[in-house]
């Protein structure tokens, strides 16, 4: 994905992010109207305290493991997805080198020749940010539950107000950490780490944090668990290491071949 698509879908989450908090001011009941409250905000709402069993703040784990279980599939395509273009990259890297871009046409024959290579492996560049874009209205939602909805408002769990920032700073760090963690061992099982992964990685904590001191305790609460669950699937489903090992096999078996071969084909020396 080229710079400006990457800007032009940033700029898409910010504008996502402000038309949802802006959907709507006031507490949400079932006389609300709209579908944004009546339908989205108060069945979140519902919900939640459906899985509370008597705390709000066990409603939001059970909750937000629930989501993170309907996203599995879509996270297994992102998964299958980022690793076929990883193996793309030496393609690639040499459509690169064939239109380096210094003029239009360049440009586009490269997008040209780039497309038509993931249509041929069945590869959708877009993909790795379909969870994304699925769990933003998901995270706004849950945020205006907590904080429109009066039984909700009022929640507690362990030493947090759901409805105001977690004053000790526990959630924040936590949050900091599992997004850290979760995007490390998504970028360890690539074969190559671009520069922008790199800044995310560091970047989207550094976000998480700012943001978890900021808002509500309930949707850090949801930003711990998601991402502790993240990282829990990734160890078991995309392992990193086992991946790496895998290919640290398969890079020994190319060399051990290679080897064969060329004693192979080595001229035999004439005995005398």
């Amino acid at each position: 994905m080229n710079k400006k698509k990457k800007l032009l879908l940033f700029l898409g989450m910010a504008a996502l992010i402000i038309v949802l908090t802006g959907c709507g001011t006031g507490q949400v009941d079932q006389s609300s109207t709209g579908i944004w409250d009546r339908y989205i905000v108060y069945n979140f709402g519902r919900a939640i305290k459906f899985l509370s069993f008597g705390n709000a703040g066990i409603g939001i784990i059970l909750f937000t493991i629930v989501v993170r279980i309907i996203l599995l599939p879509l996270m297994h395509f992102q998964n299958k997805s980022m690793r076929k273009t990883q193996e793309l990259q030496p393609k690639l890297k040499e459509l690169q080198e064939k239109y380096p871009s210094k003029d239009s046409e360049s440009v586009r024959l490269l997008q040209e020749e780039q497309q038509k290579l993931y249509s041929e492996h069945g590869v959708n560049p877009f993909s790795g940010c379909l969870p994304l874009l699925v769990q933003l209205p998901i995270m706004m939602a849950l945020y205006q539950s907590i904080s429109r909805i009066p039984s909700l408002q009022e929640g507690t769990f362990l030493w947090l107000h759901l409805s105001e920032p977690d004053r000790l700073f526990v959630l924040p760090v936590l949050a900091a950490i599992f997004t850290f963690l979760s995007s490390k061992l998504t970028s360890m099982a690539q074969l190559e780490v671009q520069g922008s992964m790199k800044v995310m990685n560091y970047g989207m904590p550094i976000m998480i944090f700012v943001m978890a001191i900021n808002l509500a305790s309930g949707l850090s609460l949801y930003w711990v668990v998601s991402n502790a669950f993240q990282v829990l699937q990734t160890l078991l489903i995309n392992n990193p290491f086992k991946i790496r090992k895998e290919r640290e096999e398969e890079e020994q078996r190319k060399r051990e071949l290679q080897k064969a071969l060329r004693k192979a084909n080595r001229p035999k020396k004439k005995r005398k």
